[in-house]
């Protein structure tokens, strides 16, 4: 259990009949009239719903411990993704459900953070941004400027994204993991 004013982004709470939902972002509000409160807006760890609640201030409210682990992504089983814990070098098999859109920036060697509540996988985790191979796209042409200067581009792991007409197949570029927008190129 924990007080309404020790929430945290991130934070894990065991809302409404059980179900998971991660604090995304909180604020303490202290009207002129009236007692405090918090209003945050939350998403169901499992489902990705995002909604907005608000606490009385000082109301307890029951937390879930969610183990995060860093571990490298080894191979594809059929409909599972494999990863292997880099510390006990166990192997887990995660559901492409829980994976989520992490699956389409997943390559062989990758490392992602998994989080795990009372062993079972709510979700995987990649940073902020990926470096990437563009695995196909058309040439960009001299003055094409219909669609806003980006064309369409397939990523190494099969994922279309569009990137600026001047990238070629080949090179190697960061992807915005949150959002699949290109962010630029890898010098190597």
């Amino acid at each position: 259990m924990a007080s309404t004013n020790d929430l945290k982004n991130g934070m894990v709470l065991k809302l409404e009949g059980g179900q998971l939902w991660s604090v995304v972002e909180f604020q303490h509000v202290k009207p002129g009239k009236g007692p405090a409160f918090v209003r945050t807006k939350l998403k169901n760890v499992l489902s990705g719903k995002v909604v907005d609640k608000t606490f009385n201030a000082g109301v307890k409210v029951e937390t879930a411990t969610v183990d995060k682990r860093d571990m490298q992504f080894s191979y594809m089983d059929g409909e599972y993704f494999v990863f292997m814990d880099m510390e006990t070098y166990d192997q887990l098999h995660i559901d492409k459900k829980a994976v989520g859109n992490a699956a389409n920036f997943l390559i062989e060697g990758f490392t992602a953070s998994v989080a795990q509540h009372e062993g079972e996988v709510l979700f995987v985790e990649l940073p902020a941004a990926v470096e990437l191979v563009i695995q196909e796209t058309e040439p960009g042409v001299q003055g094409d400027r219909s669609t806003g200067g980006t064309k369409p581009a397939i990523l190494e792991t099969g994922h279309q994204i569009n990137v600026p007409l001047f990238i070629t197949t080949g090179e190697k570029i960061k992807v915005d993991t949150r959002t699949s927008d290109y962010l630029g190129r890898v010098n190597s």
